[in-house]
């Protein structure tokens, strides 16, 4: 009784589990980045910010897996890119963010920073005259609270300055990342050819 050859069974391929990982892992990335952008636009951007948006540029970049290269604006592979740099775009939004809101080289919005310290003393002054008479029983007690609600007046103000700009940096860094990564594959695919089709194997073993 002849037993099939262990040669005679064609195995699958590795690149195929490899690439359904890949793209649960670019869901998983999508959904993450969706939810928590919504949920850190509330208020002001905090430093716990950025390290999820790296976090998630660091799986993203680990486990991305697009298609191979091929002509066409309609392609399997024009598709997987978009979807990458939008998501890479938005990461790198949700990184800056915090960046954005404090630093003045890096965003300077000059004339939104300065009505947002206005609207600080402003509220430094409002918290005084809720205390009334009540002011003067602990000077520093009164120093701290307006200190403390000016300061969460500014970040506030100046966190919704910056959400509404996200959305241009993140489009700007999905840009980079997409045409970047789109060269990248072209000069890849131009360098590594596509093997000869296996249809040629038949015909020569038969000659």
């Amino acid at each position: 009784m002849n037993e099939p050859s262990s040669q005679g069974i064609r195995r699958p391929a590795a690149g195929g589990a490899g690439q359904v990982a890949a793209g649960q892992a670019g869901v998983v990335g999508i959904g993450l980045a969706a939810v928590l952008t919504f949920a850190l636009a509330q208020g002001s951007w905090q430093w716990f910010a950025t390290y999820i948006g790296v976090t998630l540029l660091a799986v993203i970049v680990a486990f991305q897996g697009r298609p191979a290269w091929t002509p066409g604006i309609r392609t399997a592979y024009m598709r997987s890119l978009v979807a990458y740099a939008l998501v890479v775009g938005l990461c790198v939004a949700i990184a800056l963010a915090p960046m954005l809101q404090r630093w003045d080289w890096l965003f300077p919005m000059s004339g939104t920073r300065s009505g947002c310290r206005e609207l600080g003393r402003y509220e430094a002054i409002q918290t005084r005259a809720a205390l009334g008479n009540l002011a003067d029983r602990d000077i520093a007690a009164l120093a701290y609270a307006q200190n403390t609600q000016s300061e969460k007046a500014v970040a506030d103000c100046l966190a919704a300055t910056t959400t509404l700009w996200l959305p241009l940096y993140g489009a700007g860094a999905a840009l980079l990342v997409g045409a970047g990564a789109w060269s990248r594959d072209r000069a890849r695919a131009r360098k590594d050819p596509q093997p000869a089709s296996s249809s040629t194997g038949p015909a020569n073993a038969g000659t």
